[in-house]
């Protein structure tokens, strides 16, 4: 009788330990489209957070990405386009350094100070685990209910048109 409550024993620490881990894994795992991303977004050139409901009822494009990243580089210069030509009444695009130090990260906002982006950074990449990223350019669209709308993960011209419609459809939901 004593070896039966031994195993069974063993078998209970085994489930309990199994629902542990799945719990959590699901507390560090990326939000996916139709939920509630992580709400803060990294700090900015004061270094100050920088807080995703501050920007209710706007759609916000944020971008993870780094100086060393080519498609990156080329991505940056389009999301500002589309920030210059909508404006900040209706969207916010807001870029945010993914692993580079604070030294390198105030050197490209002072180069990139004509951008309209609301430029953050990210130096441990903690604030990139909680959003999912694992490759860069990551662009995360969030609808002005504030659920993510749509994931994005690499730069090409070709995905152009698809990210123009997915924005204009999340600006024309209320």
């Amino acid at each position: 009788m004593d070896k039966f409550k031994d195993k069974d024993m063993e078998y209970c620490k085994k489930i309990v330990w199994l629902f542990g881990l799945l719990y959590a894994c699901s507390i560090n795992a990326a939000p996916a489209v139709g939920e509630m991303p992580y709400g803060v977004l990294g700090r900015d050139n004061n270094g100050d957070v920088i807080e995703l409901s501050a920007y209710q009822n706007k759609v916000v494009i944020v971008t993870f990405w780094a100086t060393w990243c080519g498609p990156c580089m080329r991505e940056l210069p389009v999301l500002s386009g589309v920030q210059k030509k909508l404006g900040t009444d209706k969207l916010q695009v807001i870029a945010v350094t993914y692993k580079e130090s604070r030294k390198l990260y105030k050197a490209i906002a002072k180069e990139l100070a004509d951008y309209p982006l609301i430029l953050g950074y990210d130096h441990k990449g903690r604030v990139a685990k909680k959003y999912g990223v694992e490759a860069i350019p990551h662009m995360v669209i969030i609808g002005k209910d504030g659920k993510i709308r749509a994931v994005h993960v690499g730069y090409s011209e070709a995905s152009l048109p698809g990210f123009v419609d997915e924005i204009n459809l999340a600006l024309s939901e209320s």
